[in-house]
């Protein structure tokens, strides 16, 4: 389904657009999303100075990053898969701020907004940490809202998402000059992105009955802790399935990595940190391919958020000597979530059912669509992603040094460590 994947990104239409034209209207790129919070109007409270944690947070966004992924891998069994959770949670809660009634009710239990205290505050302090200036790496969160220059929004919701999300409102001309704005915002994405994500809008996916498109960027561009020296890459056979190959270029080091094993899966996890070490990838790999598709089955089968952070937290990894054997890649990946989020539990807000009149005081706009679309590239400086994310003594005694060569099919995802937020999750099955 290499494909049919986007970021995030919706269309707010009046609720007396025709619902098939909603469905059809297809979207590129990054994450776009409107914005709703529950019940409460904009009560937006601060979180208590030296009490702040992200753990409810973070548990929140990992618990849908998994339940989408299941979701994709369930539609999408054998081909490549990435997405940016963080992008998607973080547009979807600007949705939030603006949602009331049922529409809140669904949006707030698939994406656990409601087993964290003061969401939008949490989010706020964490877009924070995530921007921060002075860092070893390039990582930024964008946000803007684009809205029908003669549509009312209320001045709460735009307070509000321009406070807690940093989205701005910016007017356009949807009724009367819908391509034009079109292109305004793609080129907007295009700079938040550094040119990685050049069009998250196709051409008709906005048009005269478009009333508001929020847009979410995610970028992020990091060298690894450790560089892989470019001539020690040679071509190799990367095992597609039992049966097919293809030849990729792989690269090499040996170096001391957090390295564990989780032997009931069969799995080896490596943890790559970037420069700072703020930043790492994990890389989750099957000894071999048992199954009859990428091997990866049974680990998928078996995915929860819990387990995926008992598996990597630091404590399960050892720092040993890893030969360590990468295949350089870049994925490119766009979906249109109306269909996974709607599987997931999220229905009225697709449709004329939907309540957002926390966005503008009547209930005449849902979301026509949310696309995702996101960018990764990996090679031995680093890696390049956009989408618009201490060892044990015994344990290393015991195994002194370990091969990891990643030549078939595996998940990884790159882990924004200080609050443990997943910002990218894949699965690269064809490099």
């Amino acid at each position: 389904m290499a494909g049919s994947h986007r970021s995030p990104r919706p269309f707010a239409r009046t609720a007396n657009a025709p619902p098939s034209r909603a469905r059809d209207a297809t979207a590129p790129f990054v994450r776009a999303s409107l914005g709703a919070t529950g019940d409460p109007p904009y009560r937006v409270r601060g979180a208590r100075p030296g009490a702040f944690t992200m753990e409810q947070l973070s548990t929140a966004n990992t618990r849908f990053a998994v339940d989408l992924f299941r979701t994709l891998t369930e539609n999408n069994p054998t081909g490549n898969i990435f997405i940016s959770p963080l992008s998607i949670s973080s547009a979807l809660a600007m949705i939030f701020l603006g949602a009331r009634g049922t529409t809140a009710a669904q949006v707030s239990k698939i994406f656990y907004f409601d087993t964290v205290e003061e969401i939008h505050s949490r989010f706020q302090s964490l877009n924070a940490d995530i921007n921060k200036h002075g860092a070893p790496y390039i990582l930024k969160l964008a946000n803007r809202l684009y809205g029908e220059k003669t549509y009312d929004f209320l001045p709460e919701f735009l307070a509000s998402t321009q406070k807690m999300y940093g989205a701005e409102l910016a007017s356009v001309d949807f009724q009367h000059a819908s391509e034009d704005a079109r292109k305004v915002i793609n080129k907007w994405v295009k700079e938040q992105t550094e040119g990685k994500i050049p069009e998250l809008l196709a051409a008709g996916v906005v048009d005269n009955m478009t009333k508001l498109v929020l847009v979410n960027a995610i970028y992020f561009k990091g060298n690894w802790q450790e560089k892989f020296m470019k001539k020690a890459t040679t071509n190799a056979t990367f095992r597609l399935n039992k049966k097919d190959t293809k030849t990729v270029k792989m690269m090499y080091q040996k170096n001391k990595f957090p390295y564990g094993y989780i032997t009931d899966l069969k799995c080896r996890v490596l943890e790559l940190p970037y420069q700072g070490k703020e930043l790492s990838m994990v890389i989750l790999l099957p000894d071999d391919i048992e199954d009859e598709s990428t091997g990866l089955r049974k680990i998928e089968e078996q995915l929860t958020s819990e387990k995926l952070r008992e598996w990597t937290k630091p404590e399960s990894l050892a720092l040993i000597e890893v030969n360590v054997h990468l295949p350089r890649f870049k994925l490119e990946e766009s979906y249109n979530l109306n269909s996974h989020l709607a599987r997931l539990g999220v229905e009225d807000l697709f449709t004329s059912k939907a309540d957002l009149s926390g966005m503008s005081g009547a209930r005449d706009i849902f979301i026509s669509k949310i696309v995702h679309r996101s960018f990764v590239e990996v090679n031995e400086e680093g890696t390049e992603a956009a989408g618009a994310t201490a060892g044990i003594a015994a344990f290393c005694m015991l195994m002194p040094e370990e091969n990891f060569t990643v030549d078939h099919p595996f998940i990884f995802f790159i882990r924004h460590n200080p609050s443990t937020n997943i910002l990218f999750l894949g699965r690269l099955s064809s490099p």
